[in-house]
């Protein structure tokens, strides 16, 4: 009888057993912690170098100032920019067991990036796609995030397996989509927007990055990378256009310093955008009926 017990333990449908067990527990624990977070904002692009982590931690930043409880999930594995971009050092830390501990950056506002569990920030991470689905839900599941208004989840540019891993994660994400103004982003963020169609996620709408540059000096604008293009793209998929934010010195300076630019002082064109885009972006989440409906669950 004992050899037959000990037969079993390694029998593969045992193992199999206790994988579906942790699976299922870990989707116990991912529903309880997104039903305490009222609007679930994916921040995403088809092409690389449109400024969408900018974007999305401005967002974040003008939402937190304005009093709301806001986090920021940075699933770009291999490219984390939000710590960067916010000025955050520094490992996170685990409490109770493996329950980690966002950063904070202010009262209002914290941050789970992939740098932050990383010894040296310069380090590569050589991960494959099963290995990185199982950190993006581990970052919801084994993360304490509270009681939140928002949380902005920062993907990395294309189709790949973090949106995709977001999206199941996370069905019902209200999805933005990041581009600039010029033919070769335009045509990644078409077929971003089949892959968000196709997914049957919520697009919330699409936001015109780097439109126009404002002259430091005279105050004038130059249409560096023409614009409209994103504007013309939400009419051409019967999408809300959120706005435009225009190229400034400023915000390059803030990211530079490690401060969302929402958040200077200083006058900025900008800042001005991004303010506004946060009031937009409120506003369509509240009246979303997909948000609405979850918020009432």
């Amino acid at each position: 009888m004992s050899e037959k017990n000990d037969a079993c333990k390694t029998c593969p449908s045992q193992a199999g057993g206790k994988k579906d067990s942790t699976l299922s527990i870990q989707n116990e624990l991912i529903s309880s912690t997104l039903d305490r977070i009222k609007y679930k904002i994916f921040v995403m692009s088809g092409k690389g170098g449109v400024g969408k982590s900018s974007v999305a931690v401005n967002l974040a930043a003008a939402l937190a100032a304005r009093g709301r409880k806001v986090g920021i999930l940075d699933v770009d594995i291999h490219g984390p920019s939000v710590p960067h971009l916010m000025g955050i050092k520094g490992l996170l830390e685990v409490d109770r067991g493996k329950i980690v501990k966002p950063k904070k950056y202010n009262e209002n506002l914290y941050v789970v990036s992939m740098e932050s569990l990383l010894q040296d920030p310069d380090q590569a991470v050589l991960w494959k796609g099963p290995m990185k689905t199982s950190a993006i839900r581990q970052f919801v599941s084994d993360v304490a995030w509270g009681d939140l208004d928002y949380l902005i989840i920062d993907s990395p540019p294309g189709t790949g397996d973090e949106p995709m891993t977001v999206l199941k994660t996370i069905p019902d994400a209200l999805c933005i989509v990041v581009t600039t103004p010029q033919e070769i982003s335009l045509a990644d963020v078409r077929k971003s927007i089949n892959f968000l169609q196709y997914a049957k996620a919520n697009i919330l709408g699409i936001v015109e990055n780097m439109s126009g540059l404002i002259c430091p000096h005279c105050q004038g604008e130059v249409s560096l990378f023409k614009k409209g293009g994103g504007r013309d793209l939400a009419e051409k998929y019967g999408l809300s256009f959120l706005g435009a934010i225009p190229l400034d010195p400023v915000s390059v300076i803030a990211g530079d310093l490690g401060k969302p630019v929402v958040l200077i002082d200083d006058p900025s064109p900008a800042k001005d955008a991004l303010i506004e885009l946060a009031d937009t972006v409120e506003e369509a989440a509240m009246n979303s009926l997909e948000a609405v409906a979850t918020a009432h669950k």
